[in-house]
């Protein structure tokens, strides 16, 4: 059994399990939640995985909405063909736990999560974008659990550029990229200003600030809302940003390029 909705979480909390593994992502809005215990916060950008039996509550703002995707791992049976996919999906829920979205898997549980607003009596829609959500995220966990100790004479800028593409949104730190590496802060610090030119700060702005310009140059997102997709904490800082590193304002930017629908 897999099934999926949409639904609004309740501003007072209630206590309960089931027995079905369960997947819970913020689509809109933010709800607090706790899992045997253990209280975390669910927002647009995180997904909470609960397997059967455990004992949770959530409890949402007023404007949450979340998407929610049920799996019974006892249907289909063992022996059955359909039995298959469900065998990539399980290490998902071997513990109750918190996991973050990267910007692509954030798009897509968006898109999904629109898909299901527009045809809510689709269930086969429903169920293929579910199980396909369900299989991206299980390919993530998968590639973080394998991804093996790096060495420490072998930095790569390649790896941490990845590293903060995927987490753009979020305020990566040196000290993050540090813990990438495998280095200490000061030991990073130096063997990536050799290799790149550059210090892991200057690096960092740059990546953000060329992201920052695509999306103002290319999109018709709102500028604080591509100041919050870069990471920078205000519509403020990201013009500051822009006029001190590239000597330009947005407003400047949206007038050359244009803007375009995402």
């Amino acid at each position: 059994m897999l099934n999926a909705h949409l639904l609004k979480l309740p501003e007072a909390a209630h206590q309960h399990r089931h027995d079905y593994h369960q997947l819970v992502i913020g689509v809109r809005g933010q709800a607090e939640l706790s899992v045997e215990g253990r209280d975390a916060r669910l927002d647009t950008w995180s997904a909470c995985l609960l397997p059967t039996e455990v004992r949770h509550d959530y409890r949402g703002d007023r404007q949450n909405h979340v998407l929610v995707i049920n799996l019974d791992p006892y249907i289909p049976a063992l022996n059955a063909p359909e039995h298959r996919d469900y065998e990539q999906l399980a290490p998902l829920f071997e513990r109750p736990r918190t996991v973050n979205l990267d910007n692509k898997l954030q798009g897509l549980v968006q898109f999904c999560a629109s898909e299901f607003d527009r045809m809510p009596d689709n269930e086969g829609l429903r169920r293929h974008l579910s199980t396909g959500i369900l299989h991206c995220l299980a390919n993530r966990v998968s590639s973080q659990s394998e991804r093996p100790v790096r060495n420490r004479a072998s930095l790569s800028p390649d790896t941490i550029r990845r590293y903060v593409m995927e987490n753009l949104h979020r305020k990566v730190t040196v000290e993050d990229m540090a813990n990438v590496a495998c280095l200490s802060v000061s030991r990073f610090h130096e063997i990536f200003r050799s290799l790149t030119g550059v210090s892991p700060y200057q690096y960092l702005i740059q990546i953000r600030l060329e992201q920052a310009v695509q999306l103002l140059t290319s999109t018709s997102l709102s500028v604080s809302e591509v100041g919050y997709r870069t990471g920078f904490s205000s519509q403020s800082a990201l013009t500051n940003a822009l006029r001190k590193h590239r000597g330009i304002i947005p407003s400047q930017l949206r007038s050359e390029g244009g803007s375009g629908e995402i």
